[in-house]
Order: structure tokens, then sequence, then C-alpha cells
């Protein structure tokens, strides 16, 4: 069996110098771009899973408070740093979750073991639609799964794929590597 390939990828033509004046539109770099597609992608597939809850009884409830939750639920009370590693966020971004979440009613707060950490735990209304929660992500992976299915190369494959490639050299590098060449960079 051969394995799919994805159809090759087009090279974004360089953009000129514009610090001339001239008559000439300046082109705009952003309309071509390899990366947008993909977010809006992701995009589309989160305001999706956003309709279904807010078709659903869970009133309230934004889809990006779920994996924190569900983790809660399984896990139990966690401090903002430890529920931030067990979901591969920043601390700070999940502060700021947190603090809406328990604006919303989800969880609530308590003073950590030192003095600069907070314990997060479910409160009685989040615990109460645990099982919605969890029947949604996993009916979600299950759609993914679906999707996967449709596709000669799934998504899962293509992560995998990137993860390997920027292992053996980072995001970081390449991008640095293009700009070295780039006269308007300097």
């Amino acid at each position: 069996m051969t394995e799919p390939t994805l159809p090759p990828v087009p090279v974004p033509v360089p953009v000129p110098d514009t610090d001339t004046d001239t008559d000439a539109p300046t082109p705009d770099p952003t309309e071509q771009s390899l990366w947008r597609p993909l977010r809006l992608l992701q995009d589309a597939i989160e305001a999706d899973i956003a309709r279904v809850y807010a078709d659903s009884p869970v009133e309230g409830l934004r889809s990006s408070f779920v994996m924190e939750l569900l983790r809660l639920h399984a896990r139990g009370p966690m401090t903002i740093t430890e529920l931030a590693e067990s979901v591969q966020r920043t601390h700070s971004a999940l502060s700021q979750k947190v603090a809406a979440m328990r604006r919303a009613g989800w969880v609530e707060t308590a003073p950590g073991a030192d003095a600069r950490s907070k314990r997060v735990a479910l409160t009685a209304k989040a615990r109460e639609v645990v099982g919605r929660l969890a029947a949604e992500w996993e009916a979600t992976e299950a759609a993914l799964a679906e999707l996967e299915a449709e596709l000669p190369y799934p998504l899962s494959r293509v992560v995998a794929d990137l993860e390997r490639a920027l292992a053996r050299r980072s995001f970081h590098d390449r991008i640095t590597a293009k700009l070295a060449a780039d006269p308007r960079w300097r």
C-alpha cells in the first residue's frame, strides 16, 4: 500500500522592497498565507463546538472551559500551576481562564500551600454538568476520528509529522534562517 501524499505546497512569492516612492500599489504579504487556512479551520471547528453548547441546556459555559473542568473532575483540586502544566498552557493564560471560570461560577479558588498559589476546585454547579461535558468531549473526538477516516492523510498524522520535523529543526530556527537572507530584516 502506498502512503498518501499531500499536494505540493505553493511557495510564497517574495514581496519586493516598497520603501521607494512609486505609484504602484504596495503588495500585501498577508494575502498569501500557509498558516491562515489552518487557523481558520480550527476557528470553524471551535465555533461548531461552541454552537453545540449554545444549543444545550448547559447555560453560561464557554466551550474553552471544558478541558480544565474535566481535568479537575478527573484529578481533583489542583493549583493553577498544576492545572496549567496538566493542560500544557502557561500559568498566566490559565490564571486568566480560572478567573473567568470563577466569575461564571464553574470553579472556586482557595489559598494554596504558599502565599503565591491558589487551589482550584469545581463548584457544585460544575459537578452537576461534568457528565454532559464528558459526553461532548467524547462525541467531538469521535467526530474528529470520523473526519480523519474521510481523509487520505489524517490530521493526527500531519500533526505527528510536523512535530517530528520541528524536533529536527525548530520553527524559530526556520524563520530566522529565512530572515537572515532578507535585507529588509537587517
